[in-house]
């Protein structure tokens, strides 16, 4: 693998769950890492805890002209991972409209804008985050598959656009991130035991299992125009 060592890495979603994970696991490896998200107060707690002199950014990338300004401000980063989304779900005929476009220009529009602004390095890389509803739907999230699918077929095109800088995705199934934590315990508990049951790796996956993938995919010259599954089997359950 290529080293990390004084690389300049941008986690959009770093403050929490996957984006967190990642930006500990390249911090770890001796990268410059900074996290940008819309909340101030996460940022500097994820830093915190994060430690290796990580830098904070407050972005919004539901906001072209945010996103615009802050690429603008910046030097070329060598790799840059899209972990941010606000995805509310339901069943499309019961999703309200608004909150469908909202989960779209969230999640999907979200990426595309920070890769329509973003520098990268030459031999970077830009990492997306979709999940596996793209190649397993569920009748209670058919949005999240579409937009999933839709993030995918994007990073492959940007393989090709952006080349040499490297586009590809990494793909989790179900991840104990704070994204539950709403849940109660009970319940939430019983949801992750019926999974793992169900699933060959007989675990619910973590942030770290998925923050693996992005650097593999980050320091592997050879990997562009991928999608990595890290879902425990939930693919092919």
């Amino acid at each position: 693998m290529n080293s990390l060592q004084s690389k300049r890495v941008l986690i959009v979603g770093g403050s929490s769950g996957i984006g967190a994970a990642a930006a500990k696991a390249f911090a770890s490896l001796g990268a410059q890492v900074t996290i940008a998200s819309r909340h101030a107060q996460r940022l500097s707690a994820a830093a915190q805890e994060i430690g290796h002199g990580v830098l904070t950014a407050e972005l919004d990338i539901t906001d072209t002209a945010s996103v615009d300004a802050f690429f603008a401000a910046h030097h070329a980063f060598d790799h840059v991972v899209v972990s941010a989304a606000q995805t509310p779900s339901g069943p499309v005929r019961q999703l309200p409209l608004e909150d469908a476009s909202r989960a779209m220009d969230s999640k999907f529009w979200g990426a595309y804008r920070v890769a329509r602004a973003a520098k990268v390095a030459e031999g970077g890389s830009l990492t997306f985050v979709s999940g596996f509803l793209a190649v397993r739907p569920s009748k209670t999230s058919v949005l999240q598959g579409a937009i999933n699918a839709a993030l995918e077929a994007l990073a492959r095109g940007l393989a090709l656009e952006l080349s040499p800088v490297r586009v590809n995705t990494v793909s989790p199934g179900l991840i104990a991130t704070p994204l539950w934590s709403s849940m109660p315990d009970e319940a939430r508990d019983r949801m992750f035991e019926g999974a793992a049951n169900r699933l060959p790796a007989r675990r619910v996956g973590q942030p770290q299992d998925v923050a693996n993938a992005i650097v593999y995919l980050a320091t592997t010259p050879y990997a562009t125009g991928s999608t990595v599954l890290v879902d425990g089997g939930g693919a092919i359950a």
